[in-house]
This record gives C-alpha cells, structure tokens and sequence, in this order.
C-alpha cells in the first residue's frame, strides 16, 4: 500500500492522497480549503506573560533596558513596549493574569470598549 509520506513526496495533493487511501469507499471531496497560517500572538499575550512575572523582574527589564522587546517564535513579529505602555497596563489590570478565564474576561472589556 502507498504510504501517506511516499505520496506527498510524489508531490500528491491531500484529495489525492485521500482518494487513494480510502480507495473503493466513494470519497467525494466536499471542497478544498488553502491554509493560511495565522498566528494567535498579540500585544495583550506579551503583557499577560509580563504580568506573570516578579514586578521588580520587570522593573529591573526596564531600567536596565528603558523598553521590553520580544519576538513571536511562530510568526516573527516584534512586539516593543515602552516603560510608559508598561505602567499603565499594570495599572488598568484587573484580573489575575494566571487565571485563564479571568484574563479572556479582560480581553473581551477591552475590545468592548
């Protein structure tokens, strides 16, 4: 039998592949989607992990450096944020930034808003 790997080596395309798989079972494609690729980092998600940290870790990060800067792994962005963005996001927080729930209820008052 063909191998799903030796397919796409081949250079067969996922309806191929599946039409060869499921051979005999009367696979129709309903339709084919492109991927996109879409990152779910954001500026709020990098403050969120600042708010995790010690506040006197990210105060030294501050004076030491006058900004925080950091690089999604997945996507490439860059996200900088001043000393000035800084404190006032920990002032305006209201949750606590390690509960899930309480955090997504943060995110939603701000997009309300």
């Amino acid at each position: 039998a063909a191998l799903p790997t030796n397919l796409m080596l081949e250079g067969k395309t996922a309806v191929d592949i599946a039409s060869i798989l499921l051979d005999g079972l009367g696979m129709e494609p309903l339709g084919q989607l492109e991927p996109k690729p879409k990152c779910p980092c954001s500026a709020e998600k990098l403050m969120r992990s600042l708010r995790l940290l010690p506040r006197e870790e990210v105060d030294t990060i501050l004076r030491e450096e006058g900004k925080v800067e950091a690089r999604c792994e997945f996507c490439g962005t860059v996200y900088r944020m001043g000393k000035e963005e800084i404190e006032k996001n920990f002032l305006e927080a209201s949750v606590d930034a390690s509960n899930d729930t309480d955090w997504g209820k943060e995110i939603e008052d701000k997009s309300d808003n």
